[in-house]
């Protein structure tokens, strides 16, 4: 049996008005596919074009998982302000005042720590099913 020669040395020359280049484009852009060049042979060539989707479960996933991102940096900020002061007290006042700010962020933490946890839990017993 002979093998198919797969060196692809034909040109085909197509000229589009601006509206045509623009809609194979935008066709284009909801594809899989790499390379224009690609994809217009498949559509030439009648072959199957993968188009490429959103997964709304892991949308809402990303969109948690940013929330508790910029949750845990605020918290993160928080709590090295507090240390820097630490380094300048000079009253014991503002020590335990610093004190009682910092148990509140590490009550802040390890909650949204376990909200985080749980989230991730059920995101990935949904996905199980």
């Amino acid at each position: 049996m002979k093998e198919e020669n797969n060196n692809r040395n034909k040109w085909l020359h197509v000229r589009l008005t601006e509206s045509e280049y623009k809609q194979i484009h935008e066709q284009f852009a909801k594809t899989t596919d790499l390379k224009v060049s690609d994809f217009v042979r498949k559509k030439i060539l009648g072959k199957l074009i993968i188009g490429s989707y959103r997964d709304a479960s892991m949308d809402a996933f990303m969109e948690e998982l940013i929330m508790l991102k910029n949750g845990l940096s605020a918290i993160g900020n928080n709590f090295n302000q507090a240390v820097k002061r630490l380094h300048t007290l000079s009253k014991i006042k503002e020590f335990e005042q610093w004190l009682v700010s910092y148990e509140l962020d590490r009550r802040r933490l390890f909650k949204q720590l376990d909200e985080a946890q749980d989230f991730i839990k059920k995101m990935a017993d949904k996905w199980l099913q």
